[in-house]
């Protein structure tokens, strides 16, 4: 969490002489309805006090989406909390899976298929780590980690304990990625702080925050090292976050890790947001190690020199120029940072010139992600927004705890519209919102939007928008690959021009969205061109495939529905 004076003067000069205020909005695109509880998702997320006298309080919680029982619908995992004081094991609150009916309203089958942990929940990410066709289900907390093995007939067991991967520290985000081109999934998992409550100072001594006594932290407090594990392919891991070169030795407040090809070389780099302090930016060099190059590809501080508090991180070729741009979450009194990528895996800040300083400067900004909401062939962007200090309403000026979240629609020139206020009722909720999940629920072809809020219950935002554009969904499995794919780049040419996914798992906040692969067409009904580069080597090429459709393409085998 971090103010900057200095910068506050800098970016107001900015925003007067180089308008960098949002894009004039045209006409609304998008229709965004709220449904979460008619659709069944009523769990209350409890996270310690009202009032947050701690730290651990104030940063939980996320969710995940994904297809556990391979039905063709996507399920969503939702972590909760609990307080500093504990409750009866009958009384704890628990995690919950929604099982998707098919129609996008969902049952809680948590108990019944294993998951329903009682820890305190931070984040949670799936995939396929040991190729068996079935996602299984990695869950931070603050305390042991869980590791939920699928077995295939709609329940999981926990092998956290056995696998190596049950880290008894305030872990926070997770990614899954096959960061060796091995075929199996390794694990990236951040930590946060190495938190003792009877360490915290509190009263007079506890932190403060323009004139309010708030919770202590994140400054101040030792912070907890991240880990790297490695798919040891017989349901094992190993730690080698030393011998892969991605020690923090100065152990930063880790929140969320996020691979990507940045450099297009063919394996998987690693961004990692961090509160407080720089980021961290590891590109792979291609023999199972990395070199962090965060200052030197201008991730890691503001061109001010500056820190930001840096919440949430997603990534995607937004100016469809072929590779992958990064975007970061933040605290008030401060931007989040869009970064263009030049191509080879080195970044400018390109926040005033899309037009996006303005409008996230008041907000606490968290789960974030990029999807092309409105089908128009450009992708949007989502942001999730909350504080963390309840105190923030005895300020002036409209200081609000609960804050609302935000949609930018590009405008197709590398400039986003705030279109925010025109987004339809889903978009006048306030809460303290945190993790988001960017996933096509009902699967219609539009992109609907799961948000975790705190002490609340969750928001769905039901996509409604107009169907006046075309669309495609790729789900991918590997062969010779990793079988969810993580790291292939999918490629679709129109007439339009052309438009590249990358297939990952773990990103916004915590959280991870639909791993499939969507993109809108606009007005095209035919792809004239789709590829599809695995993380092999292989590329598989089809050509004129109708719009509108779900489709798979499986590793050297071929398209089917």
């Amino acid at each position: 969490m971090s103010e900057h004076p200095l910068l506050a003067w800098r970016i107001g000069l900015v925003c007067l002489l180089t308008a960098c205020a949002p894009a004039e909005q045209s006409l609304p695109r998008v229709h965004f309805v709220e449904v979460a509880q008619p659709a069944g998702l009523t769990l209350r997320n409890t996270c310690g006090s009202p009032d947050k006298r701690y730290i651990v309080e104030a940063k939980g919680g996320s969710l995940a989406a994904f297809d556990y029982d391979q039905d063709g619908d996507l399920d969503l995992y939702i972590v909760n909390g609990s307080t500093l004081e504990g409750f009866p094991p009958e009384a704890a609150p628990r995690n919950a899976l929604y099982q998707n009916a098919g129609d996008a309203t969902f049952q809680d089958v948590a108990s019944a298929t294993g998951v329903d942990d009682a820890r305190w929940g931070m984040g949670a990410v799936a995939a396929d780590y040991d190729n068996d066709g079935d996602p299984d289900l990695y869950v931070t907390n603050y305390g042991a980690n869980r590791f939920y093995q699928n077995a295939g007939n709609g329940t999981f067991t926990d092998q956290a304990s056995l696998a190596g991967l049950d880290d008894a520290r305030w872990s926070t985000g997770a990614a899954w990625s096959d960061y060796d081109n091995d075929g199996d999934l390794d694990l990236y998992v951040a930590n946060y702080i190495d938190f003792d409550v009877n360490f915290i100072p509190e009263g007079a001594d506890a932190g403060m925050w323009r004139g309010l006594n708030v919770m202590y932290g994140p400054r101040g407090l030792v912070g907890a090292a991240d880990v790297l594990y490695r798919n040891e392919g017989d349901g094992t891991f190993a730690d080698v976050t030393q011998a892969a070169g991605v020690t923090d030795h100065y152990k930063r407040y880790g929140f969320t890790p996020l691979f990507s090809d940045f450099d297009r070389d063919g394996d998987q780099d690693l961004f990692v947001a961090n509160d407080a302090g720089p980021n961290m930016f590891y590109r792979n060099q291609g023999n199972g190690t990395f070199a962090e190059e965060a200052l030197e590809t201008a991730v890691a501080l503001l061109e001010s020199g500056d820190a930001q508090a840096c919440m949430g991180a997603a990534s995607a070729d937004y100016d469809n120029d072929g590779d992958f741009d990064l975007y970061v979450t933040n605290f008030a009194l401060d931007y989040n940072t869009l970064y263009q990528n030049d191509g080879r895996g080195f970044f400018k800040d390109a926040t005033a010139a899309a037009g996006l300083i303005y409008p996230t400067w008041p907000f606490v900004g968290w789960g974030t992600g990029f999807a092309d909401f409105d089908n128009d062939g450009w992708q949007d962007l989502f942001v999730a927004n909350g504080h963390v200090y309840p105190q923030v309403e005895q300020l002036e000026r409209g200081a609000s705890y609960r804050q609302k979240n935000q949609l930018f629609l590009s405008a197709g020139n590398g400039r986003f519209e705030d279109a925010t206020a025109a987004a339809g009722p889903g978009f006048a909720i306030e809460e303290s919102s945190r993790g988001t999940v960017l996933a096509d629920f009902d699967n219609d072809g539009d992109i609907d939007i799961a948000v975790h809020n705190l002490d609340s219950t969750p928001s769905l935002l039901r996509n409604d928008s107009p169907a006046s554009n075309h669309y495609l969904i790729v789900r991918v499995q590997g062969v010779e690959s990793n079988r969810d794919g993580l790291g292939a780049i999918v490629t679709v040419e129109t007439s339009a021009g052309t438009q590249v996914r990358e297939i990952r798992a773990g990103s916004s906040f915590l959280a991870q969205d639909d791993m499939r692969a969507h993109f809108g067409l606009g007005g095209e009904r035919v792809v004239q061109r789709l590829a599809v580069h695995w993380p092999s080597g292989q590329v598989d090429r089809f050509a004129d495939i109708q719009a509108d459709r779900i489709l798979t393409v499986r590793e050297g085998q071929g398209l089917s529905p």
